[in-house]
Formats: structure tokens, sequence, C-alpha cells
């Protein structure tokens, strides 16, 4: 624990900046702060701040002086986008990594919580993956650019608690899904990409649906607005230079969640899989005991978050990522 920090609520009337709160992760973010009566929220769409563009940063930072901070915006994509645009992921995260750090700690922000990925740590790390296992071994290969990126940002946040004594924190989340997430067939994660290929297929009359790899890698799913509401109890009540995990520390094999998808979406014809397709890790279940320990928990069952996922996109398909 950093001296300059206590643990209590957030002023809810400070200038509070949600970097990305646009995307799936931001967006839930500002739902939950707004929920929580946070009067001074600001964001910025890229459109009107790059955050890529360092100048551009420093002169959105010295304007508002934001006294809290979550850095959620980032360039993501699935096994594909990351595998075949390694160096977008790696240069582009940095950048907005850097940008942002650096202008906060500049312009005297004093809370901030910078938010990772759970595909930080080793490929074949032991399960369930507690947060000191980060570096112990080789990352997965169809991510590794975007891990690595995520990674010197857990290791920024630490060398300016060291450097500067600010309360400032890490949380990595498992694989989020929910409302305004990505749902293109090149872009998008595993959830969202099942989401969108069912609903397809039973409205097109599909007899068969492909999906890639075995079905058999173990995955950990956790809604969009649970984790929203585990970064705002971090904020006011953790503080520590390891990173803290987010998840449900249940895990589900793929080929379980198609079934709930398919169940969820109405589709009855068949579902094959093409194992020339990688699956990349094994098995990524977060330890979460860190978190809990701190007195959160997750409120929405896998079931129903993926039944309000599908009745969200169904109302939005004309205007979602696709």
């Amino acid at each position: 624990m950093l001296a300059g920090f206590v643990a209590e609520p957030l002023d809810r009337d400070a200038p509070f900046y949600v970097a990305g709160h646009r995307g799936l992760v931001g967006s839930a973010i500002w739902r939950q702060l707004s929920g929580a009566g946070f009067t001074n929220l600001i964001g910025k769409a890229s459109g009107e701040l790059d955050l890529r563009d360092r100048d551009a940063v420093f002169r959105f930072f010295a304007a508002h002086r934001p006294v809290n901070v979550v850095l959620a915006a980032a360039k993501v994509g699935g096994i594909l986008a990351n595998s075949t645009y390694p160096v977008d992921f790696l240069s582009d995260n940095l950048r907005i990594q850097v940008n942002v750090l650096d202008a906060a700690l500049e312009h005297g922000t004093h809370r901030l919580l910078f938010l990772g990925s759970s595909c930080i740590y080793p490929k074949l790390a032991p399960q369930p993956i507690k947060e000191e296992y980060l570096l112990t071994g080789h990352l997965e290969p169809t991510n590794d650019a975007y891990a690595i990126a995520k990674i010197a940002g857990i290791l920024h946040i630490q060398a300016v608690r060291r450097q500067y004594g600010l309360p400032w924190i890490s949380a990595m989340p498992t694989n989020l899904y929910g409302p305004g997430d990505n749902f293109s067939s090149e872009g998008s994660h595993v959830l969202p990409a099942l989401i969108r290929r069912y609903d397809e297929a039973r409205r097109g009359g599909i007899d068969t649906v492909m999906n890639w790899g075995t079905g058999s890698p173990l995955r950990e799913f956790l809604h969009v607005d649970d984790m929203a509401s585990a970064c705002l109890h971090l904020m006011e009540h953790y503080d520590g230079p390891e990173q803290v995990n987010v998840g449900t520390g249940e895990d589900h094999s793929i080929k379980e969640i198609a079934r709930i998808v398919a169940e969820e979406v109405g589709y009855t014809g068949n579902i094959e899989w093409d194992t020339s397709k990688p699956d990349g890790t094994p098995r990524k279940l977060l330890d979460v005991s860190k978190l809990r320990a701190s007195g959160w928990e997750p409120k929405i069952d896998l079931r129903s978050g993926i039944a309000s996922t599908i009745a969200w996109y169904r109302e939005h398909v004309d205007v979602v990522r696709t």
C-alpha cells in the first residue's frame, strides 16, 4: 500500500476520464460509473482524439486534468486478427499506453486503472492462473504481440508506483463479452463470432455451421458489466503493484459455449468442427482469489449473459461492427 491511498469511495464530482469509452470495455465502465453517481465523466471518440498522437494526448490532459483515469482503450481482436497483424497490435497498443500514462503522470492524475488481458500469462501456465505466474514462460504465439504490449503496461504502472509513489493499479480481465462487442467475421473473439454465426444460420436456414478448431479448449467468460463493477470496486478498495485477475473462476469448453449459444439463438442444425484450424491455448482459467478476498463477486451467470447479449445483437444488428 502506498501512503497516499485511502480505501474509500472516489469523489463522484472529480474529473474522470475513460479512455476508450465507446468500446466494449470502456462503454461498460462508463455505464457503471454513470450508475454509481459520477457526474464529471470525460470521453473522446477515436475520431476526436487519436491516442497514438502523443502531442494530442498531452493537450487533452492539459485541458481536462482528470483526477481519475481508466485506460480501457486498445486495439483488440481475435486469433485471426492477432496472427495476421502483429505489428499493428504491438505498435498501436504501446503508443496508446505510453502516451496516456505519460500524460496522466505529467498532469496530476491521482488514481489510474490500467486494463490488460489474461493473454499476458504463459501459454502453458499452471491452472488456475495466479498473478505471480506473469513472465514465467512462453506466451501463446497467436497473440504474443498484443500480450507483450499489455505486459509493458503492467510494468509501466509498477514503475510509476516505485518512482513517483502514485496509487496506480492494473487489472487483467478474462475473456469478456456483452453489449457493444465486435461481431465482425475477422476481428471478433469467439463468443460474439459464435452468436453472429448461429444467428445468421438460423435466419438463413443453413443446415450446418462450421466452427474453428476442435472445441476442446477451456475458456472463462465474464460479462462486461461484471467486469466494470469489478474495476470500480478495485479503484475504491485495492492498492498494490501486482496486477489483479478479474474473472468468474469457472471455465467451459468451446463446444459447451457453442451449444449454449445455439440453444439461446434457436439454431437446430448441425454443428461441425474444422480441426485444421488452431485452438489456441488449451486452457485459460484465472485464479481470482485476490479479487474475491477484496469483497467482490460476479453477478451475471453465463447463460443469462449470453441470452442478453444475443438480444442486444439482434436489436443493434444494423449498426454493430460486423
